[in-house]
C-alpha cells in the first residue's frame, strides 16, 4: 500500500505495511513434525486413560463389567501391573528362597545333557549387595515371578488356569534368559529347584537354618536358546 504526501517540492510516496498480506505459511517438515507430536500427545492420553480404567476395574469390587472383562484385565495387569496393599500393610518375608535352574540339550546321539545348578538369587543378591539404588528388576523380578507361581499352582505344579500358564511361561523365561546370560550353552528344557530355608534369629549366624522345603519343579521346554 502506498501513502502519497504533499510537500513543497511536489507529492512524496511512501510505503506503508499492508495489513492484508497473507500470514507466513511453514514448511512441509514443520507441519508434519507438528501433526506428529499431536498424534503422539494424544496416543499417550488414551494409553494412560485405558491404563487407568483397567487397573481402576482390577482393584475395584467385584462387578458385571469386572466379570465380563475379566481375561482382558488380567492380560493387561498381570505380571507387570499387578496391584496391592502392601505398601501400607507390610508382610516381611520370615523365610530366604534360594532359587537355582539348570539346563539341558539332547545331543546328536539323543542322549540327554544335563548343566551343573546355577543359583539364580546368588546373582540377584550380588547385584543389590553395597549398591545405592539396586534395580528393582534385581531386587523383585524373581521374587514375584515365584511368588505369582506358587499363588496360581497346586503342590503338583499343574497350571489349571490361563493366569497359571502365564505365570509358569513368565518364571521360566526369567530362568531361559539368565542362564543364557551366564554363558550356558544352547539348551532346549530347564528346571528350577527352590530351597526355602527360615530367617536365622539373631545370635545364630554361624549355624545356618535346615531348610524347611526343597521344592524341585518338572522339567520345562523353552524356546529361544539354540534348540
Amino acid at each position: 500500500m502506498k501513502e502519497v504526501q504533499h510537500i513543497a517540492s511536489g507529492p512524496a510516496v511512501r510505503e506503508c505495511p499492508d495489513t492484508t498480506a497473507a500470514p507466513p505459511r511453514f514448511s512441509r517438515p514443520a507441519r508434519a513434525l507438528e501433526a506428529g507430536v499431536c498424534t503422539a500427545v494424544v496416543l499417550c492420553l488414551t494409553a494412560s486413560i485405558v491404563h487407568v480404567f483397567l487397573v481402576f476395574l482390577h482393584v475395584a469390587p467385584t462387578n458385571p463389567v469386572s466379570q465380563q472383562y475379566s481375561p482382558v484385565i488380567n492380560s493387561w495387569v498381570y505380571p507387570y501391573f499387578e496391584q496391592n496393599w502392601r505398601l501400607f500393610a507390610p508382610d516381611p518375608e520370615s523365610v530366604n528362597r534360594q532359587i537355582l535352574a539348570r539346563t539341558a540339550h539332547t545331543g546328536p546321539d539323543g542322549s540327554v545333557h544335563a548343566s551343573p545348578w546355577f543359583d539364580l538369587s546368588a546373582v540377584d543378591t550380588s547385584a543389590v549387595a553395597h549398591q545405592p539404588f539396586p534395580s528393582h528388576t534385581a531386587q523383585n523380578m524373581l521374587r514375584r515371578a515365584w511368588a505369582g507361581y506358587v499363588d496360581s499352582h497346586a503342590g503338583d505344579d499343574k497350571a489349571r488356569t490361563e493366569r497359571g500358564r502365564m505365570m509358569q511361561k513368565y518364571l521360566g523365561n526369567i530362568a531361559a534368559d539368565r542362564a543364557a546370560a551366564h554363558g550356558s550353552t544352547a539348551f532346549g528344557f530347564i528346571q528350577l529347584r527352590v530351597v526355602t530355608r527360615p530367617i536365622a534369629a539373631p545370635g545364630t549366624a554361624g549355624r545356618p537354618p535346615t531348610p524347611v522345603e526343597n521344592r524341585l519343579l518338572p522339567w520345562w521346554k523353552v524356546t529361544g536358546h539354540g534348540e
